[in-house]
C-alpha cells in the first residue's frame, strides 16, 4: 500500500451497486410467485428477496404457495430474468467511472463478489462494459458453500486477489451483503442511491457499514480517504 492507500483491494457487489438489475430480477420473480398463488406485493418481494440467494428462500415460497420451487421452475426463473436483463439493463449511475477509478488506484485489485448465480454476472457485467475491467476475479456465491449473508464469498474474492480480506474494502449496498462482507472483517461501505429496491441507509449502518454513501462519483474519493474498520495490528 502506499503511505495514503488505506486498504489493499476493492470487492463490489453487483446487483444494486454496479447495475440496477433489482427492480427488473425482482419484477420478473413477482410474476412468477404471481403464477403459484402468491398475491406478494411489490414491497414484500423487495423486502423479502433482494439481496438474498433465492434457492435459500424455497421453504419461504412453499410456505405460501404449497408448492415447493424445482430446478425446472429455477431454471424458467433464470431464463426469464435473462432475457428481460439483456434488453432492460442499465449501470448505476456513475458505477462504470467509479470501477475504471478504483482499479487505476488499486493496480487492478478488485473484485465483483455477487450472490447471483455466475452466468447472471457474467451477462450483467458485459453489458455495461466491465467485463474486461473484473477480469478473472468474478466470485459467485452460489458456488460457495454459502452464499450472503454468509461471509464466504468476500473470503473467497479476498483469497483470490492474494490479499487478507481485513485489508479490503467492500462495497455493498443490501443487509445481507453488509453482514456478510462485516463478517469476512473487511471495511464495508453502504450504497444507499434511495429508490423503489435501495436499502434504508440505517439499516445499513446497524448492519455495520462503516460509511454511507449515496453516489457512486464520490466512492473513490471516499476509499482514498476512510480509515479500515478493522485496523492491523
Amino acid at each position: 500500500m502506499t503511505p495514503t492507500q488505506r486498504f489493499q483491494a476493492v470487492l463490489f457487489d453487483c446487483d444494486g451497486v454496479l447495475v440496477d438489475s433489482e427492480v427488473i430480477t425482482n419484477g420478473v420473480l413477482r410474476g412468477m410467485l404471481h403464477e403459484l398463488g402468491w398475491p406478494i406485493s411489490r414491497e414484500e418481494c423487495v423486502e423479502r428477496f433482494i439481496g438474498r440467494a433465492l434457492t435459500d428462500e424455497f421453504d419461504v415460497i412453499e410456505a405460501h404457495t404449497g408448492v415447493r420451487p424445482d430446478q425446472a421452475w429455477l431454471l424458467e426463473f433464470r431464463d426469464r430474468r435473462n432475457r428481460a436483463l439483456a434488453v432492460e439493463l442499465e449501470p448505476i449511475p456513475g458505477a462504470v467511472a467509479a470501477v475504471t477509478a478504483v482499479a487505476a488506484a488499486f493496480d487492478r485489485r478488485i473484485a465483483c463478489a455477487s450472490g447471483a448465480d455466475r452466468a447472471k454476472i457474467e451477462l450483467q457485467l458485459a453489458k455495461i462494459g466491465l467485463a474486461d475491467a473484473f477480469g478473472e476475479h468474478v466470485y459467485s456465491g452460489m458456488e460457495t458453500p454459502r452464499s450472503k449473508p454468509a461471509p464466504d464469498v468476500y473470503l473467497a474474492a479476498a483469497a483470490g486477489l492474494g490479499v487478507d480480506p481485513r485489508d479490503c474494502a467492500v462495497v455493498e449496498d443490501t443487509v445481507a451483503g453488509v453482514t456478510a462482507g462485516v463478517a469476512a472483517g473487511a471495511t464495508v461501505f453502504g450504497f444507499a442511491p434511495g429508490g423503489p429496491a435501495a436499502t434504508a441507509p440505517e439499516s445499513l449502518a446497524a448492519a455495520g457499514a462503516s460509511q454511507i454513501f449515496t453516489s457512486m462519483h464520490e466512492l473513490p474519493a471516499l476509499l482514498g480517504s476512510a480509515a479500515p474498520r478493522h485496523p492491523r495490528t
